[in-house]
């Protein structure tokens, strides 16, 4: 039996839209001789191919440079299914994140940044209409003069807005100014995704969390490595163990759950439901790996790991709220 987007589409429905705000750029990865290798990265960028390759009608809202490397993250992007037809396409370079792995494969970068296509957002461009829903995040929502554009067009749309800060303390040290940032994002999100070590950074714990439903968030998704991550409400928490692999590297995998909330949303609006008639918890046990977003494999660890999760929530009406 077809399920999400081909199950409604084979029943009459029409294709739900996200778009996805942010910056591509490459990432330089080291090679074992030394060299660098250059991959297609960004978060929001890995979010919209993840999204786009779970069949849905994805859509990038972004700068993409003329360039070499603009020219290798265009076919990347659409190779995954991504629409590019909402990009800005420009003379300027493209944006580089030079990557370094610790012994455990997580990912510390550098940037190369400023004057850069990648974060060229501007009101003249940014994309009119509304979609289904919007994804926006890392270090597009903190670099200026970008990122006030980006926050003005995002705050004017009605789509429930899923945020993630995808912190890097490299590109703005100053805890004060990055937390600005962050909290004006906090006024206009649905739903805020960030990492254990985010929350740590900004803020020391994380007690500010339930301020954060007061000023209308309805769920708070913390990542936590190999420990898993957190799902929370003004009311309830969800702990989801992290499935068990072998980790090559961890790079890009904090987008995907950028993107399996993407694809929670979506599923809502395709099958005609509202926000706040949310009957599952957006994260219902799909917490895997960047490149494991197929069918089969979630399915079974859905069903193996995180059952509990759906039968506990199953029928909650109060688990997301309508932003406006």
């Amino acid at each position: 039996m077809a399920r999400g987007p081909v199950a409604f589409l084979e029943s009459g429905g029409q294709m739900k839209r996200a778009w996805v705000a942010g910056e591509e750029l490459i990432d330089l990865l080291p090679g074992d001789d030394g060299s660098r290798i250059p991959k297609v990265g960004g978060g929001p960028a890995n979010t919209a191919k993840a999204v786009a390759r779970l069949g849905y009608k994805t859509f990038f809202v972004g700068g993409i440079s003329d360039d070499e490397y603009g020219r290798a993250i265009k076919v990347e992007l659409e190779s995954s299914g991504v629409d590019l037809s909402l990009t800005y396409r420009g003379l300027e370079s493209t944006a580089l994140a030079i990557a370094t792995l610790d012994e455990s494969g997580a990912a510390k970068y550098e940037f190369g940044l400023d004057g850069t296509a990648s974060f060229a957002f501007h009101g003249s461009w940014l994309p009119k209409g509304e979609p289904d829903v919007i994804h926006v995040g890392s270090v597009a929502t903190v670099l200026e003069p970008g990122a006030s554009a980006l926050f003005e067009w995002a705050r004017s749309k009605s789509a429930p807005i899923v945020f993630d800060p995808n912190v890097r303390p490299s590109i703005q040290g100053d805890k004060d100014k990055y937390r600005k940032s962050v909290e004006r994002w906090i006024d206009v999100a649905s739903i805020v995704k960030l990492s254990e070590e985010d929350l740590d950074w900004l803020y020391g714990d994380e007690s500010v969390v339930k301020r954060w439903f007061d000023r209308g968030v309805s769920l708070v998704v913390i990542t936590r490595g190999e420990k898993g991550l957190s799902a929370l409400g003004r009311d309830f928490r969800v702990d989801v163990p992290a499935v068990s692999v072998s980790v090559i590297d961890t790079v890009g995998a904090g987008d995907t759950i950028g993107a399996i909330l993407v694809e929670g949303l979506l599923g809502l609006r395709a099958a005609g439901g509202k926000l706040w008639q949310m009957d599952l918890p957006l994260v219902q046990g799909r917490h895997h790996g960047y490149h494991d977003v197929d069918a089969e494999y979630r399915e079974k660890n859905s069903k193996k790991n995180y059952g509990r999760i759906l039968e506990k929530y199953r029928g909650r009406t109060d688990i997301l709220s309508a932003r406006r």
